[in-house]
């Protein structure tokens, strides 16, 4: 009888088994005893996390640690014992938003939203504006987000454009992949691996389904190195234990204005020498990215 530790990444998280990827290959694996006692408040191992298991005889394994986070992208589930942190994503290097230039129309709002969410949890974000070929000028729609500091990539997967650059800035990175239906997704990652946006959309359907299905969460590798995730739910990721005037420091070409307010309680709509105000009025700050400010800040998005 012999056992032998490892250390590995869990790349698939289904109904308490974990598939965890080790140099020696792929260890199905449960969590050690030890590692569940007590009440959780939150997943206490997921896809993306590091862990250190031993491998058992015949083939399976246990977690025996949990390494630190560096960050998650967190999900709260309220349930009867108490809310419960959901982790959707582990160790993420960065957040891919999706969005369609055209057909359907970008809905801006929810891409602010998913920025301020990725700003909360500390997950760096990139911007990719698809289906450029469907508009005369994407730049149009989308360069206020280069202008305050988020890489925006413009991608066709009919003309081919920016699929270089966009496999480029994945590779070797765990990425959270997140858009609305419609903006193309699946057709972006199969066009720089083929079968690859095919299997993300089945387990982004499977998570879909609800609650009270079993849900798989599984992160997918790249072949030049790094891995893909696909996190729907983005939209239902309550900023919730943010209070309305932390929601400034969420907003980059905000944060840098309110130590100027001369309120230090400023709330950026009325007062009298708000920076904010004067840079919304000068053109510092976007007219529509001030109005998501504004919806997120009383709770309408």
């Amino acid at each position: 009888m012999s056992e032998a530790t490892h250390t590995g990444l869990i790349i698939k998280a289904q109904s308490g088994f974990f598939t965890v990827e080790t140099g020696l290959g792929l260890v199905v694996c449960q969590l050690r005893g030890k590692l569940k006692q007590g009440r959780a408040l939150g997943d206490i191992a997921a896809v993306g996390d590091k862990v250190r298991v031993i491998t058992l005889t015949d083939g399976s394994g246990v977690i025996e640690e949990v390494e630190k986070r560096k960050r998650a992208i967190v999900r709260l589930d309220p349930r009867p014992q108490g809310e419960y942190q959901q982790v959707l994503l582990a160790n993420p290097d960065q957040a891919v938003f999706v969005f369609a230039c055209a057909h359907p129309n970008p809905r801006l709002k929810m891409l602010d939203r998913y920025l301020v969410i990725a700003e909360k949890q500390n997950v760096p974000a990139v911007v990719v504006a698809n289906k450029i070929d469907l508009v005369d000028d994407p730049q149009k729609i989308f360069g206020v987000y280069e202008s305050i500091g988020y890489p925006v990539l413009y991608t066709s997967t009919k003309t081919t454009a920016g699929l270089e650059g966009l496999q480029r800035i994945l590779t070797r990175k765990v990425s959270a992949f997140a858009g609305p239906s419609g903006a193309g997704k699946s057709s972006l990652l199969n066009a720089i691996q083929p079968g690859l946006g095919l299997a993300v959309n089945e387990i982004s359907v499977a998570v879909n389904k609800g609650r009270h299905t079993t849900v798989t969460r599984q992160m997918f590798p790249l072949e030049g190195g790094g891995y893909v995730a696909d996190t729907p739910g983005w939209k239902s990721l309550a900023l919730w234990d943010t209070e309305p005037e932390e929601i400034d420091g969420y907003f980059p070409e905000l944060r840098g204005l309110v130590q100027h307010c001369q309120f230090s309680d400023c709330t950026h709509t009325h007062e009298p020498g708000c920076e904010v105000l004067a840079a919304l009025k000068d053109g510092r700050v976007h007219g529509e990215r001030y109005d998501s400010y504004l919806r997120l800040r009383s709770g309408k998005e």
